[in-house]
């Protein structure tokens, strides 16, 4: 049985086509509506999966194409983010035989497949009990590493790439010392498709380690969204896939994890610690102007676009990139409307992770370094 699929994002074609070649059917794959309809011809699929939402021919004039082919009643099956009713149902009325919207798991998918067209007659695997799931957008995650070989909790990166297909960690060492790129090599290993290295030659800092991942991130034209998250994960994945969320269904260009202490919230930090971020986060506020409650965490998601604004230029400082951040958000849109763009999301978890690169001495510096801020945006 074949199966053709079309989408212009390659995390989730080749999810979808691994996964369904595991099961025994044959898979061909196109990454644009125009090179699918040339391989149908050929192909004569028993299936079509299609993306609605491609770049130079959409969906539904795939749909279109197919059905006006005399005679031809391939089941056509969508799997796609759309989940606008007008658009549903205009496939509907042009043939579609079934509409998925993402997320999605890949045994539904499959599941829904085999409704349509039954299985192979000879079935490699069976239908793993695990949610792996098809994302609604396709996200980029940066997550600077500098001597990380104790505390990269490697096994969690991987089964969170795992179930998440939509996903690419890009891991950027910052010119470590110690074994972390040879731990990190590891980690890829298998993961081939959504983990990759970007390796820097020598020490620049965490600013400029997120800077060239992110920059380098955006080359990537499948990523919708792209954010970092720090490599001792003490914003874990489950918060940060709330991030990804709340900017899914908003108007938001940035949403910002906070380490906001609340009820019912596990927010836990050092008590020195947490004197030291109170004044910083006060001088802060007073620098940018706006009410942000804390800007220094490490968990950051924002729309593609904003990358090249926000990323081109190297920051002034090391640690407070995050402030200068915001400072050209400020910049380029002005103190109100900027307001509106930036939404500053309380986590539920947050845990202190022992060996914080940030020492008291490091601290004592930010106030100088803010004064730099405050100076150079002004």
């Amino acid at each position: 049985m074949k199966v053709l699929t079309i989408d212009d994002q390659t995390l989730i074609l080749l999810s979808v086509e691994k996964r369904l070649q595991e099961l025994g059917y044959t898979v061909k794959t196109a990454a644009t509506g125009k090179d699918g309809i040339a391989i149908f011809q050929s192909f004569e699929p028993d299936l079509v999966l299609v993306d609605i939402n491609m770049p130079d021919m959409n969906g539904l004039e795939v749909v279109q194409h197919i059905r006006s082919i005399e005679e031809n009643r391939t089941p056509i099956l969508v799997m796609s983010g759309n989940t606008n009713e007008d658009v549903i149902m205009q496939g509907f009325d042009m043939g579609v035989d079934d509409y998925m919207k993402k997320p999605v798991s890949l045994n539904e998918m499959v599941a829904r497949i085999k409704r349509l067209i039954g299985s192979p007659e000879i079935q490699k695997t069976s239908l793993s009990s695990e949610a792996r799931m098809l994302q609604k957008h396709c996200v980029g995650v940066v997550i600077p590493c500098y001597n990380e070989e104790e505390r990269l909790s490697s096994q969690e990166f991987k089964d969170f790439a795992h179930k998440n297909l939509g996903y690419h960690l890009c891991f950027v060492n910052d010119g470590s010392t110690d074994n972390t790129l040879q731990v990190l090599n590891e980690l890829r290993t298998g993961h081939e498709e959504n983990i990759s290295i970007y390796d820097c030659a020598k020490n620049g800092g965490k600013a400029e380690a997120v800077r060239q991942g992110m920059l380098h991130l955006e080359q990537d034209p499948q990523l919708d969204y792209i954010g970092f998250l720090d490599a001792d994960l003490s914003t874990d994945f489950r918060d940060f896939d709330e991030l990804v969320q709340t900017l899914e269904k908003s108007d938001f260009k940035i949403v910002s994890g906070s380490r906001m202490s609340r009820m019912g919230a596990d927010i836990t930090k050092e008590s020195a610690r947490k004197l030291i971020s109170m004044t910083i986060n006060m001088i802060i506020r007073t620098i940018l102007k706006m009410p942000f409650n804390d800007t220094q965490c490490g968990a950051k998601i924002m729309e593609r676009d904003m990358v090249k604004m926000l990323f081109t230029k190297p920051f002034i400082t090391k640690w407070l990139f995050d402030v200068e951040i915001f400072m050209r958000m400020r910049k380029f849109y002005g103190k109100q409307q900027v307001r509106q763009y930036i939404c500053e999301q309380p986590l539920k978890r947050w845990i202190h992770a022992d060996g914080s690169k940030l020492s008291m001495k490091d601290s004592v510096k930010i106030v100088g370094q803010l004064a730099k801020i405050a100076i150079a945006y002004k």
